[in-house]
């Protein structure tokens, strides 16, 4: 099989060299290269403060942390109220399906800044109020992590919610009745034989979503400067007349974030999908 693929790999080379008689990858590649003598080029024209960004460049680098655990807490409530999401909407429950309803339709309704400075700076109001009670005061006054974590994790929960019904749906009816006649109830059919086989179709879109939200985090700074990656790089980069190196050091940390998260989201949907190959040969 490894050496079909490596024929089939020349062969399209050769077809997409076509009368330049140059592969495709090695016109690619030069282009690549193009990029990056353009960007040195740049980066040198304008003179870029290398001593700045080699003084500052720790402090900025110093935020990654953060703003991973954010996006991880972030996409762990997003999926779990995903779940109770597209639960809701296939009840048959009114409450329920009422409740997802509006869950959704508000919160992408809405903007997400407009979420993260609603919780942060607008549940604390509510807790001060003469006539509210003062255990709101533990409840609505939030850390900046947490609040970010909340944020982000109810506005991806509506979003990711068509996710997990989808994935629900695709469960075909013929195993759930099966389950049914086994003497299974809803909840055990959901809970053994639903959930097991949508994670399938999840996984891979849940992937993207975290890469999304690992770029809407830098709306936190916003909120909050100077706490996780794009803060500080906003703070110090103003503080110190030296946006542009600043930003642009944050820009490429999130891009290589971002690249490294791709490809392993990759690796696992072409796992995925091989074992479901798999599955799908035996069982003929």
């Amino acid at each position: 099989m490894a050496g079909v693929g490596a024929t089939m790999g020349r062969v399209r080379d050769r077809v997409e060299a076509g009368s330049s008689g140059m592969p495709f990858r090695v016109k690619l590649g030069l282009v690549y290269t193009g990029i990056a003598i353009l960007l040195v080029l740049v980066f040198f024209w304008f003179q870029f403060d290398i001593a700045f960004m080699r003084e500052w460049g720790p402090f900025i680098l110093g935020g990654i942390p953060l703003t991973l655990a954010i996006c991880f807490g972030g996409i762990a409530l997003a999926m779990v109220l995903a779940l109770f999401g597209a639960l809701g909407r296939l009840s048959k429950s009114a409450l329920a399906r009422g409740i997802a309803n509006f869950y959704v339709s508000f919160v992408r309704g809405t903007p997400l800044v407009v979420q993260i400075l609603f919780i942060y700076f607008a549940l604390p109001q509510l807790a001060f109020k003469p006539s509210s009670p003062a255990f709101l005061q533990t409840i609505f006054i939030f850390p900046v992590a947490f609040a970010a974590i909340l944020a982000l994790g109810i506005n991806y929960g509506a979003y990711m919610t068509e996710i997990f019904r989808a994935g629900i749906q695709a469960v075909g009816g013929g195993q759930i009745e099966a389950a049914h006649a086994l003497g299974m109830t809803d909840a055990q059919t959901t809970r053994r034989v639903v959930l097991p086989q949508a994670v399938r179709v999840i996984i891979p879109p849940t992937g993207n979503e975290f890469i999304a939200m690992l770029k809407d985090s830098a709306l936190i700074g916003i909120a909050a400067s100077g706490v996780e990656l794009f803060g500080r790089a906003q703070n110090t980069g103003l503080g110190q007349n030296r946006p542009f190196e600043a930003l642009a050091l944050a820009a490429m940390v999130y891009w290589l974030l971002t690249s490294i998260f791709s490809f392993f989201q990759k690796r696992l949907e072409n796992r995925i999908s091989r074992g479901h190959v798999r599955i799908e040969g035996g069982g003929h």
